[in-house]
C-alpha cells in the first residue's frame, strides 16, 4: 500500500460486515482509519491488523452511537489518534422486523436511538468538527421506496436519516463539505441474512434484476467513490446502491 493520503476517516459499525468492508476500502484510498465498533473489541481489532498488515493506518474506538456522549469520546479519540477528521461514515445500525401492530416499544425506541439518533449526533458532531472540504456519507435503506410489512419502523429512521442528509448538505455546502446518502438492497450480511430462511433468501435474490445479492465490496466502492475526489458535486443525494430492485 502506498503511504497514506494525509486524510482521515471515521466509519462507525466497522467491526464486521459492510462497515469492516468500507473500512479496508477507505484504508486502501489511503486514508487513515478509525474503526468504530460498540461491541466485539476482538473484531474490530482484527479489522485493524487487517490493514496494518496491508500497510495503512487504523485505530479501533469503542463507542455506543445510540449514546448522546458516545459520538463524542469517538471524535475525541479519532483527533487525539490523527490531529482531525475529514470524512465520516454512518454505517452502524440496527434492524429489528415486526408489523408496527406488533412493534413493541423497545423495539421503536432502540432503532430511533441508534439509526436515527446515532446519525443525527454523527451529522452534528461531523458538522462542528470535519475540515473544511470534507465528506459525510450516511446509510439509509432501499426499503425506503419499497416499504414491506414489518419494515415500518426500521424504514421511518432511515427515512429521517435521508432528510436530514438533504438539509445538512445545503447547510454545510459553503464549506465545501459534501452530504450524501447510501441506500442498499438486499447485502448478503449478518444483519440481513439472519433469521431468513434459505427458501426467502432465494425469494429476495430473485426480485433482484442483477440476479445476485450485493456484496460488502460493492457498497465499500459506493462509499469510496462519495468519500473520494471524484464525488466533489455530488451533494444532497440518495445512491440505491440495489442492484435495479426499485
Amino acid at each position: 500500500m502506498t503511504m497514506q493520503n494525509g486524510k482521515v476517516a471515521l466509519v462507525t459499525g466497522a467491526s464486521k460486515g459492510i462497515g469492516a468492508e468500507i473500512a479496508r476500502r477507505l484504508a486502501r484510498d489511503r486514508f487513515s482509519v478509525v474503526v468504530n465498533y460498540a461491541r466485539g473489541a476482538e473484531a474490530a481489532e482484527g479489522v485493524v491488523r487487517e490493514i496494518e498488515a496491508a500497510g495503512g493506518t487504523a485505530i479501533a474506538v469503542q463507542a455506543d452511537i445510540g449514546d448522546p456522549k458516545g459520538v463524542v469520546r469517538l471524535f475525541d479519540a479519532a483527533e487525539q489518534a490523527f490531529g482531525g477528521l475529514d470524512v465520516l461514515v454512518n454505517n452502524a445500525g440496527i434492524m429489528k422486523l415486526a408489523p408496527i401492530a406488533q412493534m413493541d416499544d423497545a423495539g421503536f425506541e432502540q432503532q430511533v436511538a441508534v439509526n436515527l439518533g446515532g446519525v443525527f449526533r454523527g451529522m452534528r458532531e461531523g458538522a462542528r468538527r470535519l475540515r473544511d472540504g470534507g465528506r459525510i456519507v450516511s446509510f439509509s435503506s432501499s426499503v425506503v421506496g419499497l416499504y414491506q410489512p414489518t419494515y415500518g419502523v426500521y424504514a421511518a429512521t432511515k427515512a429521517g436519516i435521508e432528510a436530514m442528509t438533504h438539509v445538512l448538505a445545503k447547510e454545510l455546502g459553503p464549506r465545501g463539505i459534501t452530504v450524501n446518502v447510501v441506500a442498499p438492497g438486499p447485502v448478503a450480511t449478518e444483519l440481513f441474512l439472519g433469521g431468513k430462511s434459505e427458501a426467502l433468501v432465494e425469494t429476495i435474490t430473485r426480485m433482484i434484476p442483477l440476479g445476485r445479492l450485493g456484496q460488502p465490496a460493492d457498497i465499500a466502492g459506493v462509499v469510496s467513490f462519495l468519500a473520494g475526489p471524484d464525488s466533489g458535486w455530488v451533494n444532497g443525494q440518495v445512491l440505491r446502491a440495489n442492484g435495479g430492485t426499485i
